[in-house]
């Protein structure tokens, strides 16, 4: 297996670690949910920080290290501008990535959930969200990672069902 490989991603957490280190979960078409490391990210003449931001689609050029693998070149592909505009789409967002890290296992390719996430981030970028993305949302990536659906659908009955698939509340649902 090659020590390097490239691969196109979004961004959907990260974490300081160490001085200037960061942690970032990713999820990509060709490896699903990863956690690399950013080295020296935090720096100000940090060439990769600019492009390592949340929700952020971004070519990435990975090399594998003994524990983490070790981000060594970024280049955005897509910045979705008009989603950071408004704090109703960012807490959207938030939510979306969220259930992607919560509910998906590290490392395996899971290329119809990328294409989701990336088509809604899309989607929330181009218009103002409708009451109806994040329940479509929810329910596609349900069925698409096995779940399967609760027996009526509503906002309530579909967080609940995802509470007890994660055995923890979300996050973003505090944020109003």
């Amino acid at each position: 297996m090659a020590k390097t490989y490239r691969t196109q991603a979004i961004i959907l957490k990260r974490i300081n670690v160490n001085e200037a280190d960061r942690l970032i979960t990713v999820f990509s078409k060709d490896y699903g949910k990863q956690k690399l490391i950013a080295k020296g990210i935090r720096k100000i003449t940090s060439r990769k920080k600019g492009h390592l931001e949340l929700f952020t689609l971004v070519k990435l050029l990975v090399v594998k290290g003994k524990n983490l693998d070790l981000i060594t070149e970024a280049e955005t592909v897509a910045n979705f501008p008009q989603l950071r505009q408004n704090l109703n789409r960012v807490r959207i967002a938030y939510l979306l990535a969220e259930l992607i890290d919560k509910l998906t296992a590290e490392n395996q390719e899971q290329e119809a959930v990328y294409q989701l996430l990336l088509d809604n981030l899309t989607l929330l970028n181009s218009q103002e969200a409708s009451p109806d993305l994040i329940l479509n949302f929810e329910k596609r990536l349900l069925e698409l990672l096995g779940f399967g659906l609760p027996q009526t659908i509503s906002r309530q009955t579909l967080e609940t069902h995802i509470i007890s698939i994660t055995e923890k509340p979300l996050n973003s649902k505090k944020i109003k």
